[in-house]
């Protein structure tokens, strides 16, 4: 129940805030459909060095070779090719001494013909190629095979993926609905099975504390007095500072008061 400016007291009751969303964090990873979940459940995790949702780029089918959103941190390596001089190193591949031009790449030399894509052999030495559990793959090959594909434009993913909502998206794919800005492995939350980054979930959808003016997140404790809703902690007699939780208290002008400071004080 609450009181009333007239002076009135009034008794608090704490709840818990578990009418909130449960928040949500993404995992980035470095290796290896846009479809709205079914249920509006976050998916949780943090980031990791092995391997949800709006935005202005259409989805696009799957093409090999076909131009990839812009992937963070791509895994795509190119050889360096060095001319034929003084230096003669050992070819990786074949272990011979390597007599003229040769490439180097993950800081190894080889000779230009052994350079070759280990599932179709044709030679890395002109394209992209990517490391994977120790094997060597062109990337056309790597795209086919092993890199996941991203939720929201369904194209493989070549760099940093995200991994939220039982999915994976490229970094620039998955955003926060309201601002836009990717949501990587910050904190986020599900509205209607869209994300929103922390920030804008609150601004549009969260409840402040009257007293602190800072969100009421899942688990918080909290109460309804006043008109407004206050952290447990937040709602004192705004003269002494002593805790109203579960107390009779009296207001003036909105602002909550103790007995003992009920009728000896104006604002």
């Amino acid at each position: 129940m609450q009181s009333d400016s007239s002076g009135r007291p009034g008794v608090t009751g704490l709840t818990t805030a578990a009418a909130f969303r449960p928040l949500g964090s993404a995992s980035v990873i470095k290796s290896p459909s846009w479809q709205r979940p079914n249920q509006a459940a976050p998916s949780t995790g943090r980031i990791s060095n092995s391997a949800t949702s709006s935005g202005a780029v259409a989805p696009a089918n799957s093409a090999l070779g076909q131009s990839q959103p812009s992937d963070q941190d791509t895994l795509v390596q190119r050889a360096e090719h060095i001319p034929a001089g003084k230096r003669t190193p050992m070819c990786a591949h074949c272990n011979q001494v390597i007599r003229g031009p040769f490439l180097v790449a993950l800081g190894k030399s080889w000779h230009p013909e052994e350079f070759n894509c280990a599932h179709c052999k044709n030679t890395m030495a002109y394209i992209g190629f990517v490391e994977e559990k120790g094997a060597l793959y062109c990337e056309l090959c790597y795209e086919k095979f092993f890199a996941p594909e991203c939720g929201r434009c369904q194209r493989k993913i070549l760099g940093e993926v995200i991994n939220a909502l039982k999915q994976t998206w490229h970094v620039s794919c998955f955003v926060c609905v309201a601002c836009g800005k990717p949501i990587r492995n910050n904190v986020f939350h599900l509205e209607d099975g869209e994300p929103y980054c922390e920030t804008d979930y609150y601004a549009l959808f969260g409840t402040i504390c009257h007293g602190c003016e800072f969100p009421i997140e899942a688990g918080d404790m909290f109460l309804e007095a006043l008109g407004y809703t206050w952290h447990d902690t937040c709602f004192v007699c705004s003269v002494c500072c002593e805790s109203l939780e579960g107390q009779t208290f009296f207001s003036k002008k909105d602002k909550p008061l103790c007995k003992k400071h009920a009728h000896s004080v104006n604002f």
